[in-house]
Order: C-alpha cells, then sequence, then structure tokens
C-alpha cells in the first residue's frame, strides 16, 4: 500500500481501554510509525488524559520524534505540539462562561427528567474541560464493565443528547464514549479538528489513516470517515495493535 504521510487514532476503545495507559505494544508501534512519518491522537479526552494515557508511556522518545506526534484533544477543540520541550497549545477553542453555565444547567436538568442522573456515581459526572463539556453517566471513574453494559444501543445517549440539542441552539451536542455526551463551540467536532490539522502540517486527507472504535453512523469517530480520512473500524486496542502489525510489514 502507499505509505500515509499520517497515521491518526481515536484513543479510548482504540489506543488504550477507556481512561487506561496504553500498553507497552502499543507505545512501541507508535514509536515505530513516529520514525516513519507523524502520528496524531484525537479523541475526547482532556489534555490531562493525553499526557498520562500515552505520552507519560512513551518514555524512550526523543524531542525529535515527538515533533511528529500531533495530540487534539476534546475532540480537536485543542491542538497541542511539541516545541522541544513540552507539548504546548497551537489553538484552544475554549467555551464562554456563559455557555458553560448553560451547557452544566441544561445536561443536569435534562438527564434528571429522563431519569439519566445518577445518585451513586463513580466520579463526577459533569467535567469542565475548557473547550469541551462532558457528562459522564456513570461518572469519570466508573470501571468499564458498568459502562459497557448502561447503554448498549445508544438509546440513552441519544435521547439526552437530543433534549440538550434543543436547548443549546449554538453549541455542538454529540454522544461521546460508551456513557458520555460531549458539549462545544457549533461546528467543532473530530472532522473539523482533522481539516484544521490537515491545514496546519499541509499533509492532505487523503494521505492520512485514520482508526477509530466508532466509525459507524452516528459514532464520534464518523465525522472523520465522512470527511474523507481513509480509515478503518477496531473493536478495542489489542485489535488496533493487531492491524498496525499489518500496516507496518507494509511499508
Amino acid at each position: 500500500m502507499t505509505a500515509p504521510a499520517l497515521v491518526a487514532f481515536d484513543l479510548d476503545d482504540t489506543l488504550a481501554p477507556s481512561k487506561g495507559v496504553i500498553s507497552d505494544r502499543i507505545a512501541a508501534l507508535l514509536i515505530a510509525l513516529l520514525h516513519r512519518g507523524d502520528v496524531a491522537i484525537i479523541s475526547g479526552g482532556n489534555e490531562q488524559q493525553f499526557r498520562s494515557q500515552v505520552v507519560a508511556q512513551l518514555t524512550t522518545v526523543d524531542a525529535d520524534a515527538l515533533s511528529r506526534l500531533h495530540l487534539l484533544p476534546t475532540c480537536g477543540t485543542r491542538y497541542l505540539r511539541h516545541d522541544g520541550a513540552d507539548f504546548a497549545p497551537v489553538y484552544a477553542h475554549d467555551l464562554s462562561a456563559e455557555e458553560k453555565d448553560a451547557a452544566l444547567t441544561a445536561l443536569r436538568e435534562e438527564a434528571e427528567r429522563l431519569g439519566l442522573w445518577e445518585p451513586q456515581p463513580w466520579g463526577d459526572i459533569l467535567e469542565d474541560r475548557g473547550s469541551q463539556i462532558t457528562f459522564s453517566a456513570l461518572g469519570q471513574k466508573a470501571p468499564r464493565d458498568a459502562k459497557h453494559v448502561w447503554d448498549p444501543d445508544g438509546s440513552k445517549r441519544a435521547a439526552l443528547r437530543d433534549a440538550v440539542a434543543a436547548r443549546l441552539p449554538g453549541l455542538e451536542v454529540r454522544s461521546g464514549g460508551s456513557t458520555s455526551i460531549d458539549i462545544t463551540r457549533a461546528g467543532i467536532d473530530k472532522a473539523y479538528g482533522m481539516q484544521r490539522l490537515a491545514d496546519l502540517t499541509g499533509i492532505p486527507l487523503a494521505s492520512m489513516l485514520f482508526y477509530g472504535d466508532r466509525l459507524d453512523e452516528g459514532g464520534n469517530d464518523y465525522p472523520v470517515l465522512a470527511l474523507g480520512v481513509p480509515s478503518i473500524p477496531v473493536e478495542g486496542w489489542e485489535d488496533t495493535a493487531d492491524k498496525l502489525d499489518e500496516l507496518l510489514a507494509s511499508l
């Protein structure tokens, strides 16, 4: 196959278990890719999650290789590049105080109305990520098993998304992970992040390759596929690792 100039990934359930660190195997594969070209990670997680789940595990990577790693937390509302010493922001589309208040209020009130507000969550249900407000139905620290059985068909998230979106016409409201709803500025999703990445790097979308676990229509990775980025669906980080072994063998 023609070698992609940039390989991009979702994070949770693509490179790592939800909220977990990447494995040694994934770290080694990312390092191998960084020695061949650019790598990007775009996900709904916040910047600290990117640093703890990924960057902290790349201990053997030098600054030259890290300069080819592009980090786009909170669905591309932020973009960070390595400046030789650390990852620094290229842009950040933070929500205003008024937008945050409206989003937090709508999420809580609609979740309570729909019977989706968990009285005993694992950690915070609502999180202000600066450029994104995130609702996690069972709490930010919920165990993976509980998260996977909470809304297997997506109907709970769809109902909450629709109810909240009706109250926030100036903001983007979408399903995130298996239990989450993300709110950003209107028009900003993973497609926006990937298009900005192409604009800022000069790498055409057709020369990229994206791996994600939610490429189904309605999934939070689908906008990348709809944008025209060649995409490969995966089912968990082990599947991603197997497919990266195939990719690297073909380059």
